[in-house]
């Protein structure tokens, strides 16, 4: 079966739209209604203006102690309901917002309900953390050790530490044995302590399975969002995601806003990037580059180190989000550093919490470009390094082949007008 083409938006509205005898107009999309929520109202009006429709009429509003109120101002009885609601600005209150949405077009009697979510809220707390073990010891000789480890390892030259189920034994030898001195057992001094007084950091939630839950049991019964923090989370449901991809609207956009893109190399800013890079690398037929960072903790970077060679090059760090810009604007430095003539930064999500207008302001970037997953005007007036990136047509042709019942891999690789 051949996979359809996209319609323009002009062509798509005059066939959406004709003028009866009466008067009236009449859809030849049937038995579609979009909602907004409050989150992203831009971006919903953007893509109902793609498809020819006019926006489903809602009324949110919070009582006195801050509950959420919902109300549908229109029929969607046996109706393909889409809910677009972002997960950016108050999180907490905008999921929420959303869920209460879903489940009073449910009980409404909607024949389908999808939400979507342009970006997933909680989608970085999509694994528990690792085992890791922190202690700050000090020896006989005054000689302080911090140790972060996740199995038995050895530290560095005369630190060992050794785990089973109940002790810890740490032999630490001191400064004179453990750099080229005497390293006899008058130089070590040993430890022992209990696995209770041991400090974890495995209890953390899955809360990006936990948003899943909660989508499914408030009654959505299908998902279209844009690139994932991780890909696995898709396998947190048991309805349909659709996990769109910025990709070609990313390639576009750096074919014709830079004149230097074939002397260009694509860099991830982490390792966890290396294959959305690879990808746009290799479509653009240039090379590419990796930096790997240690944290310290959760929005600050310990350390970094450039695998690749930018020299002479336009470097485009590209990452799915930025929140603090901490890792991004050091990342910019090291590439600077390394003889990079250029450095541009293209992000999916562009959250900007926090310092990151600042942090942008004083970088080296020639642009910040990131899409409008997440409303960027308030942004774009503080800081006007960032450019944004229109994805509208991508999810209104998504909506439309959903609605449809049309694949929508030609998506994954195409900007459909």
């Amino acid at each position: 079966m051949p996979v359809s083409q996209p319609v323009r938006a002009k062509s798509l509205l005059r066939a959406n739209l004709e003028n009866s005898r009466g008067g009236l107009l009449c859809s030849r999309m049937p038995n579609i209604k979009v909602f907004s929520g409050t989150s992203h109202p831009d971006l919903a009006q953007r893509i109902v203006d793609r498809l020819g429709i006019d926006i489903g009429k809602v009324v949110t509003k919070k009582f006195s102690n801050l509950e959420t109120c919902v109300e549908i101002g229109e029929s969607v009885r046996g109706e393909d309901v889409y809910i677009v609601q972002s997960g950016s600005g108050e999180v907490n209150d905008n999921l929420m917002e959303l869920l209460i949405m879903i489940n009073a077009c449910k009980i409404a009697s909607a024949s389908r309900v999808t939400a979507v979510i342009p970006c997933f809220p909680y989608a970085r707390q999509d694994k528990k953390d690792k085992l890791i073990l922190k202690l700050c010891i000090k020896d006989c000789f005054n000689y302080a050790v911090i140790l972060i480890c996740h199995k038995n390892v050895k530290i560095s030259p005369g630190r060992k530490l050794l785990l089973n189920r109940s002790k810890i034994f740490l032999s630490v030898i001191s400064p004179q044995g453990g750099d080229g001195g005497d390293k006899s057992n008058s130089n070590k001094s040993h430890i022992v302590m209990k696995s209770n007084e041991w400090k974890f950091r495995s209890r953390a939630p899955i809360s990006a399975k936990l948003v899943a839950n909660m989508l499914s049991v408030a009654g959505a019964d299908h998902i279209i969002t844009m690139d994932l923090h991780a890909s696995q989370i898709q396998g947190f449901f048991d309805i349909p995601v659709d996990n769109l991809f910025a990709e070609p609207a990313v390639l576009k956009w750096i074919k014709e806003n830079i004149a230097e893109w074939r002397n260009s190399i694509i860099v991830s800013p982490d390792a966890g990037g290396a294959k959305r890079v690879t990808s746009i690398a290799d479509r653009l037929n240039v090379e590419f580059a990796l930096i790997h960072k240690e944290r310290k903790k959760a929005n600050e970077v310990a350390s970094m180190v450039l695998v690749g060679d930018v020299k002479d090059r336009v470097a485009i760090l590209v990452d799915d989000m930025a929140d603090t810009c901490g890792t991004i604007c050091h990342a910019a430095e090291k590439l600077l550093e390394a003889g990079a003539t250029k450095v541009y930064a293209i992000l999916t999500h562009g959250i900007f919490s926090g310092p990151a207008i600042s942090r942008i302001n004083n970088a080296c970037f020639e642009a910040v470009v990131v899409t409008n997953t997440i409303p960027q005007d308030e942004h774009m007036k503080d800081c006007p390094k960032i450019q944004c990136i229109d994805v509208s047509m991508m999810f209104a042709e998504a909506v439309r082949r959903t609605h449809n019942g049309e694949s929508v891999s030609y998506l994954f690789s195409n900007v459909p007008y």
